[in-house]
């Protein structure tokens, strides 16, 4: 007597189909696909785990578990097929088996989302809710960024959040005394790297790193905003905003046709996060220098601000730098996240016309601009800037070199990108992506 052989991708093809049908509520047709699919393999381990699970939602478990064990030991490789078994002891009131079900799916797939996620559940179940929260955690951290999940997930991973945000929320209150005491023990102590470590920690503020589109010089400090005593000179342009300010509004009043889009990508090229501001005068600059050439009919305009930005140590580097504009934002506007070319030089902003709810966020760290009060900060951290007002924001952008270098650094890169500027010519990776 022969044997016919299976035909192995129709098996799986009505199982699957099966399970579709069941999970779109067209019960009648899953039962009549997976009896196709038992007529032609009846030993088959899908056939068997299909079966186990058909038997689980009518409430039969002794025969639902019994049949996934067929299943699993056919192929002890599926980590499916023991959360199925462990979805039936759960039923059962079997925790002890259902976590060691469990254990050996997360053995097979360790991030498998729907182990982990019955896991942590089985824990809350047992009353281990800081476990739970764990490994709510780690489940969590499966989910790519903007991943579409399933209807039937939602609820889940909705427990998960709140899980692990309250369990974040005792551990806080756990640590306050601790650390507490530890800090009343360094009074004036600058405290704001731990509590950024401590808020990450917890959930409460992300880290951002360095990401530049160019060129990463490693080992610099990752700073979102850098300390005001490594630019000594920043007071002396502080002092002076007044005066560029009212060079600023002449220009706006007198040279607004001179203002042009800040974003002008060409035709064929990926616009990604500046396809609403490409070619737009909502975020518009006028430059004084650009791409290390100096606009002297603009700087002629702007005297003042000419003089302050000769005497600072603004990026030098033939055919890149400096870059100095006035950056205007209209009202009810938005920069999307963003970051820069190079972490060899710093940003600074020197606000001119700030309306009320202008913010800007570098990182884990937003802040407010307050008219005369500049900042310095790593452009290749991600960062964006909001103007929820109903007036323009102004505010003077310039490029320094970043203080960490040291002379002979400051040499090299100046080389290095001067030389790929002029080997690549108009098309060089080193100009700013606009």
């Amino acid at each position: 007597m022969t044997t016919t052989p299976v035909d192995e991708a129709q098996v799986r093809n009505l199982v699957q189909q099966s399970e579709r049908a069941w999970a779109s509520g067209r019960r009648p047709e899953a039962e009549d696909l997976l009896r196709r699919a038992r007529t032609l393999a009846p030993e088959h381990p899908l056939v068997l785990n299909a079966s186990g699970v058909q038997q689980l939602h009518w409430g039969n478990l002794a025969e639902a578990r019994r049949l996934i064990e067929q299943a699993i030991e056919r192929d002890a490789r599926n980590p499916a097929f023991w959360i199925n078994l462990g979805s039936v002891l759960r039923r059962l009131n079997l925790p002890e088996q259902e976590m060691t079900a469990l254990d050996r799916a997360l053995a097979i797939e360790p991030r498998h989302l729907l182990a982990l996620l019955q896991k942590a559940s089985l824990l809350e179940a047992t009353n281990q809710r800081r476990a739970a929260a764990l490994v709510y955690f780690n489940a969590l951290q499966t989910i790519p960024p903007g991943s579409q999940l399933p209807e039937s997930l939602r609820a889940p991973i909705q427990r998960a959040r709140q899980a692990v945000s309250d369990n974040n929320a005792a551990l806080e209150e756990f640590l306050r005394s601790r650390l507490d005491e530890v800090h009343a023990q360094h009074p004036g102590e600058d405290r704001s790297r731990f509590q950024l470590c401590e808020d990450a920690f917890l959930g409460k503020r992300r880290i951002y790193t360095c990401r530049p589109t160019f060129l990463h010089f490693p080992k610099l400090p990752a700073l979102e905003f850098y300390p005001r005593t490594e630019f000594p000179w920043l007071a002396r342009v502080e002092a002076a905003s007044a005066e560029i300010r009212a060079e600023f509004e002449r220009i706006f009043s007198e040279d607004s046709d001179k203002l042009e889009p800040y974003i002008a990508y060409p035709e064929g090229l990926p616009l990604d996060q500046w396809r609403e501001l490409n070619h737009s005068r909502r975020w518009s600059v006028f430059y004084l220098w650009r791409d290390g050439k100096p606009i002297q009919e603009h700087l002629d305009r702007c005297p003042k601000t000419a003089e302050l930005i000769a005497s600072v140590p603004t990026v030098d580097i033939h055919g890149v730098g400096p870059t100095v504009f006035f950056s205007i934002l209209d009202a009810k506007s938005h920069i999307p996240a963003h970051t820069g070319v190079t972490n060899t030089r710093v940003i600074v902003h020197v606000p001119l016309v700030i309306p009320p709810g202008c913010r800007f966020r570098v990182g884990a760290d937003t802040r407010e601009w307050r008219t005369g009060e500049a900042w310095v900060f790593d452009d290749t951290i991600e960062h964006e800037a909001w103007n929820d007002s109903d007036a323009p924001r102004a505010v003077l952008i310039f490029d320094v070199w970043n203080p960490y270098l040291s002379a002979a650094e400051r040499d090299s890169v100046r080389a290095m990108v001067g030389g790929i500027t002029e080997y690549y010519g108009p098309h060089s990776p080193a100009k700013e992506a606009h």
